[in-house]
Parts: structure tokens; C-alpha cells; sequence
């Protein structure tokens, strides 16, 4: 393993955040078990006691897990030097057969985390904790992924060897290469650009109609995450060549670089931005009808539609900069 200040820091994060998720989750076993309102029993006032104590470290080690996403790729990217072959992050996480699972978990953990801490901010909200039982049921299905994106973490670090040779994006990412990256990558522009202006166009509609009316906060959520994945399709299909002005050059990694001024940081921010905040709003959309939440939800779904709105309106704005600036004819 090479000893990095970077990858220090990621491990004992990683060990601290697995730790105390693997606390809440022992917690929320017993508060799914356990947990009655309408009981006065010591058991009961120990766990509302604990519940919000609980609740706040699992946001801290939650909100961690947002920003290790991206400490995790810039450290493949500062890494990228000491390997043969690497350009990017691309050629770093390929130099074992863990980097990219380890990304892809990454991924699944970051937009899972977004949600918990939505649904723990509107249970916080009431007095009566009424989301507990759904934020811990939740927390099942997380911590075991966060676990698990631990050890491939490990694993991934540990077999990191500067003596390997590894592949470059061009080839990671090229039309040619059997992946679904590259198939992704191969997707016709001119569909792909009327696709990912479709989307921005819905969410935007779909969102101010939600802000407007409270209404549509299913479709609203439906679209956020379909800009999600158009937007990521899109980067690799016709944002990235406009970029870097070459047609053949895909990677969506050399875009977090200081020689594209670390544009895609931006792109990426605005990505994941819109797409958490605008499934939030689905995701407490089954709970409007809960007495103690009826004049909180609203508005707390309101301002995560504002926020997602936001975050659209930013990536479209990156996206037509990149575009307009660049002098690569698509």
C-alpha cells in the first residue's frame, strides 16, 4: 500500500464512519423492535433519550460520507503519477480490480446518505419522532454498503503497487473498448444533447409546479433522478469532447483537473446536488398525511425543490458554457 497523507485520512475516516454507523445500526435494531410512544416504560424513555444522540452522530458521519466521494476520486487523481500508463483517476482506479466497485459504492452510499439525512432532518422535526422507525429501517440497508465499501476500500489501497502497469482513460473510455462506459460513450450526441435539455426542461417545469401548488412531487422526484442519469450518460456521450475539444476523448475524469480548471467538480456538485435534493422530496412525499408533520413537510419539501432547482439550473448553466466556449463541432 503507499503511504499517502490522502489515503491515511480515507481509511481511519472510513473506519470511524463504519464504526458509528455499526452503533446506530445495534440501536436501530432495538428501536424497530422495541420502540412504542404510547408506552412509559424505562425501556422506552432510555430509547427516545438516545434516539437523538444517535440521530446526530449518524448526520455527522453521514454528511463525511458526501465529501469522502470526492476526497476518494481526487486522491486517484493525485495518485495517478506514480502509476505507469495512468493519466487520471481512470488509470487509478484500474490499477486493481477494486477501484471501480469501490467508486461505484461510493456512489450508491453517497445518494442512500443524502436520503437518510434528508429523512432524519424532517423527523427532527416533530415532536413525536415519527419517521424514526422508517430513518432506522433505512439505516438496515445502508450501514451493510457502508461496511462493505470499507473492506473494498482496504483492499483497494492495500493492492495499490507503483510497479503496475495500468491502463489509460483513452482506452478506458474509447468508442472501442468492450465496457459499458465506452458503450455509453458511443451514445450519438445530437440525441443525447435533445435528452439531456428534455430533462433539464422537466425538472425545472415539474419543480416549480411542486414549489407553486405542492403537486407533482413524485414526478418532480422521478425527473431529479433521471436528470441524474442522463446527465452522467451525457457527460460521457458529448460533454467531456467539448471539454477537452477532441471527439475521441471521453474520460470523465480528466475534467477534475487544474488544466480544465476543475470544471467538472462543479458539474459533478451540481449532479449529485439536484439529484438528492429532488429524490428527497419523493421520499417524504408518503408522509404528508402525518399530523405532527403537516405544516413542517411542506415547506421543508419546498426548499429541497428550491435547492434541487438550483443545482439544475447550475449544471445547465456548466453544461452551456462548456458547449458555447468550445470549438469542437458536434
Amino acid at each position: 500500500m503507499i503511504l499517502h497523507p490522502a489515503i491515511i485520512a480515507l481509511l481511519v475516516s472510513s473506519f470511524l464512519v463504519t464504526a458509528m454507523v455499526l452503533l446506530a445500526f445495534w440501536f436501530g435494531v432495538r428501536i424497530l423492535r422495541r420502540w412504542d410512544l404510547r408506552s412509559g416504560s424505562s425501556l422506552q424513555l432510555d430509547l427516545e433519550r438516545r434516539t437523538y444522540l444517535i440521530s446526530t452522530v449518524l448526520a455527522y458521519a453521514f454528511g463525511f460520507q458526501l465529501i469522502s466521494l470526492f476526497l476518494l476520486v481526487y486522491t486517484a487523481d493525485s495518485l495517478s503519477a506514480l502509476f505507469t500508463g495512468a493519466m487520471c483517476a481512470a488509470g487509478t482506479f484500474k490499477v486493481n480490480g477494486f477501484g471501480y466497485p469501490l467508486l461505484l459504492l461510493k456512489v450508491v452510499n453517497f445518494l442512500l446518505a443524502g436520503l437518510w439525512l434528508i429523512m432524519n432532518h424532517a423527523d427532527n422535526q416533530a415532536y413525536d419522532y415519527p419517521l424514526v422507525r422508517k430513518k432506522y429501517g433505512l439505516l438496515m440497508v445502508i450501514a451493510p454498503l457502508v461496511v462493505l465499501e470499507t473492506a473494498l476500500q482496504v483492499l483497494y489501497f492495500r493492492g495499490l503497487r507503483p510497479e503496475v502497469i495500468t491502463s489509460c482513460c483513452g482506452s478506458l473510455f474509447s468508442t472501442g473498448s468492450a465496457t459499458i462506459a465506452s458503450d455509453i460513450a458511443s451514445l450519438p450526441g445530437a440525441p443525447m444533447r435533445l435528452a439531456f435539455i428534455a430533462v433539464i426542461v422537466a425538472t425545472v417545469v415539474l419543480g416549480w409546479v411542486f414549489i407553486a401548488a405542492g403537486k407533482g412531487g413524485y414526478a418532480f422526484a422521478l425527473s431529479a433522478g433521471a436528470t441524474f442519469v442522463v446527465g452522467l450518460a451525457s457527460l460521457l456521450s458529448f460533454i467531456c469532447t467539448a471539454v477537452y475539444e477532441l471527439p475521441t476523448h471521453h474520460c470523465p475524469f480528466c475534467v477534475l483537473q487544474r488544466e480544465y480548471h476543475y470544471i467538472g467538480y462543479l458539474f459533478y456538485a451540481a449532479l449529485f446536488g439536484g439529484a438528492v435534493n429532488g429524490m428527497g422530496v419523493g421520499l417524504l412525499m408518503p408522509f404528508r398525511g402525518l399530523p405532527s408533520l403537516a405544516n413542517a413537510l411542506p415547506s421543508l419539501q419546498r426548499r429541497l425543490a428550491v435547492v434541487s432547482l438550483v443545482f439544475t439550473v447550475v449544471l445547465a448553466s456548466v453544461t452551456g458554457y462548456i458547449l458555447l466556449r468550445s470549438n469542437l463541432q458536434q
